[in-house]
């Protein structure tokens, strides 16, 4: 069974950037497909981005296409979701997680085998 840690979230103006990482344990990581997720204060989950188990295929919500970009090192057994031109919406808490399907069935978060703790990205005005 993977184990998913993520890192990278923090303090950032308006305009800025960040890149999350999500760290997998195990030797599993290469039949996943690997997706982000967050959750804002009072506000339920809800699905960012999805990248396929070779890397070759990605998935984004609307509000985050164009500024977002989420890629795989499989080498590294690692998954990253780039953020640029960040927005106080995109203030969250961020998951990365792990499933089976195809890329639109990650998004609905069924099927979903393991998540991360999760890292917090606070986006200010």
């Amino acid at each position: 069974q993977v184990q998913l840690v993520e890192s990278g979230g923090g303090l950032v103006q308006a305009g800025g950037s960040l890149r999350l990482s999500c760290a997998a344990s195990g030797r599993t990581f290469t039949n996943y497909a690997m997706g982000w997720f967050r959750q804002a204060p009072g506000k339920e989950r809800e699905f960012v981005a999805a990248i396929s188990v070779s890397g070759g295929n990605t998935y984004y919500r609307d509000s985050v296409k164009g500024r977002f970009t989420i890629s795989r090192d499989n080498m590294k057994n690692t998954v990253y979701l780039q953020m640029n031109s960040l927005k106080p919406e995109d203030t969250a808490v961020y998951y990365c997680a792990a499933g089976v399907g195809s890329l639109t069935t990650i998004a609905t978060m069924r099927y979903l085998a393991v998540w991360g703790q999760g890292t917090l990205v606070t986006v200010s005005s």
